[in-house]
C-alpha cells in the first residue's frame, strides 16, 4: 500500500478542499520510518519530474537532515537533480535551528564549514521557535517554484519531533492546518516517531491526517527478563523488515485499513514493498493470526465421526428411498405410512386410477375447505 500513500499525495486535493496529509509514524521496536518517508520523496519527485502530479515543485522543511543529504538521495534513487531548482527548495532547519552560529560567528569562535552548501536549493531557518516566520518562509519557497497563480505545490516535513521540542502542540497542529488549507498546497507529510510522545499527542496529529502510515515490526517482543532470549531472537527476525499498516479516511468518512510488508536493503537503505514476495507475505499473514489456547484444525478421525452424524432433514444417500424426519413423527411411523402410500399407489395404478393421499400432520392443523369441522358433533 506504500504506492497507494504516492499515489493520493500525488492526486492532491480538489477545489475548495483540504490537502491530503500524511503522516508516516515508528517505534524504537521498528524504527524505518525514515525510510518510508524518503520513498514517499523520490516518488512524489518522479511524479513531479514525469508531470504526473497536482504539484509542480515540492518544498522540503529539513530538521533532521542537512540540504546536501537530500541532494544525495535524490541522486542516488535515479531522480535528475541538475534542474532541481526549478522543481525543488529546501527550508533548512537542520544547520542553524536557534541561530548559535551567527552569535559564535559574530565572536570570532567558530567558522561556519558550511557555508554555501546547495546555498541555491536552500535558505536557512535560524529561529525554529517562530512558527509563523516559518510558515510565511515556506509559502515563499513555494510559490518561487509555482508563482502565483493556481499552480501547487508539495510540503515534506522530516520531523515534526523536532518541532515539538521547541513548541507547543497545539502550535504544531495549527501550522499543518494552515498548510493543509492554503489553496496553492497540493498535499503534505510528515514523520513522526510516535513513542517519544504522549499518546494525545499522537492522535492530535493522527487526527489532521487523511493517511496515517503505522511502520511496525514482524514479530512484537515480550516484556520481562524470562523474555530476553525469546526477544534476541524476534529481533533478528524483525532486523530490516517489517510490516506497513496503512489507514485511509476516506471524503465520506469511511476508513479503510490494509497491511503490506517492506524490507530494507542494508546496502543500500532502500524501502522495498515485498507484497509480491510469498514467504515474508505469509509471516505476515502469520503474524495477523490471533494465538488461540486450542486447535483450530480437525484430525483425521474427528471428520471421520463428524461424517457419520446423520442431520435431520438430510438422506443418508445409500441408493435407498429418501426418507426426510419431519421432527414430530418417529422415523418408524414415517416409514410404514410410505409403505401403505406405496402399496396404494400400486394398486390405483393396476386399475387404471389416480388417488392422493393425504395425511395430516397434526390434529392442530387447519382442516381442508372440503372437510366439515363440525362432523363429528351430534346436531
Amino acid at each position: 500500500m506504500a504506492e497507494s500513500m504516492c499515489r493520493t499525495l500525488r492526486d492532491g486535493s480538489l477545489e475548495g478542499e483540504q490537502a491530503p496529509a500524511l503522516t508516516v509514524k515508528d517505534t524504537t521496536a521498528s524504527p524505518f520510518g525514515f525510510h518510508v518517508f524518503s520513498h514517499v520523496l523520490s516518488q512524489l519527485s518522479s511524479f513531479i519530474l514525469g508531470s504526473k502530479s497536482q504539484s509542480r515543485g515540492i518544498v522540503i522543511v529539513a530538521f533532521s537532515r542537512s540540504p546536501s543529504f537530500y541532494v544525495d538521495l535524490l541522486k542516488r534513487r535515479g531522480i535528475d537533480v541538475n534542474s532541481s531548482h526549478k522543481w525543488v527548495q529546501i527550508l533548512d532547519c537542520y544547520t542553524d535551528p536557534l541561530c548559535w552560529k551567527d552569535q559564535l560567528m559574530g565572536s570570532g569562535n567558530f567558522m561556519d564549514a558550511s557555508l554555501g552548501t546547495s546555498s541555491s536549493l536552500s535558505r536557512v531557518c535560524k529561529d525554529v521557535k517562530d512558527l509563523d516566520k516559518m510558515y510565511s518562509m515556506i509559502l515563499e519557497l513555494g510559490k518561487g517554484l509555482v508563482g502565483q497563480g493556481k499552480d501547487r505545490f508539495s510540503v515534506a516535513i522530516d520531523s515534526i519531533n523536532e518541532m515539538l521540542r521547541h513548541t507547543s502542540t497545539p502550535t504544531v497542529a495549527g501550522l499543518l492546518s494552515n498548510l493543509r488549507s492554503h489553496e496553492q498546497i497540493s498535499s503534505i507529510f510528515w514523520l513522526l516517531h510516535s513513542d517519544l510522545h504522549e499518546v494525545k499527542v499522537t492522535s492530535a496529529l493522527e487526527y489532521l491526517s487523511s493517511v496515517v502510515a503505522s511502520v511496525e515490526p514482524l514479530h512484537q517482543t515480550a516484556g520481562g527478563k524470562r523474555g530476553d532470549l525469546e526477544n534476541l531472537s524476534l529481533l533478528e527476525q524483525n532486523f530490516g523488515k517489517g510490516k506497513l499498516q496503512v489507514r485511509f479516511k476516506r471524503r465520506n468518512g469511511r476508513v479503510r485499513v490494509v497491511n503490506e510488508g517492506f524490507h530494507i536493503d542494508q546496502s543500500s537503505n532502500n524501502f522495498t514493498s515485498v507484497s509480491s514476495e510469498d514467504g515474508l507475505v505469509n509471516q505476515i499473514n502469520q503474524g495477523l493470526v490471533p494465538k488461540v489456547q486450542f486447535n483450530l484444525e480437525l484430525t483425521e478421525k474427528e471428520r471421520i465421526d463428524r461424517a457419520k452424524v446423520v442431520l435431520p432433514f438430510e438422506h443418508q444417500g445409500d441408493g435407498g428411498p429418501i426418507q426426510i424426519y419431519d421432527g414430530r413423527r418417529s422415523l418408524t411411523e414415517s416409514k410404514t405410512e410410505a409403505t401403505l402410500s406405496s402399496s396404494a399407489n400400486s394398486q390405483k395404478t393396476d386399475s387404471g386410477e389416480g388417488e392422493i393421499i393425504y395425511f395430516r400432520d397434526s390434529d392442530d392443523e387447519m382442516p381442508d375447505s372440503d372437510e366439515d369441522p363440525d362432523d363429528d358433533l351430534d346436531i
